[in-house]
């Protein structure tokens, strides 16, 4: 991973990469979130409301401005990433990077970023 982590999330995922932070710039996958969302969750989604600014941006404009580990790392501890917490790795955030390949990668991000 880059020495620039300007586009990593406080959970470790990169949201240069991330489908939702893209979306506005790329109607065909903004559209075909919103699909999958309106056919699992919300079938009032919309191609426009798939937009993130990333962690560190507007939490007016962020996927998930309650994110629980946005509001651990950020607003309960004041840190920027997971990783400069004295509990890294919670079993919490371990828990969490075990859902999916996406989130276990970030944790391994976040490991890489410790000094």
């Amino acid at each position: 991973m880059s020495s620039n982590f300007s586009n990593i999330a406080p959970c470790g995922l990169n949201c240069g990469i991330c489908d939702i932070h893209l979306a506005p710039g790329t109607p065909e996958s903004a559209e075909h979130i919103a699909k999958w969302i309106r056919e699992n969750h919300d079938p009032e989604c919309t191609a426009e409301m798939i937009h993130c600014a990333g962690c560190p941006g507007d939490r007016e404009d962020h996927w998930s401005p309650d994110c629980w580990i946005l509001i651990c790392c950020v607003d309960d501890h004041n840190l920027r990433y997971c990783s400069e917490c004295t509990d890294f790795p919670c079993r919490k955030l371990e828990e969490w990077a075990s859902q999916s390949e996406k989130y276990g990668q970030a944790l391994e991000n976040l490991h890489s970023m410790q000094t």
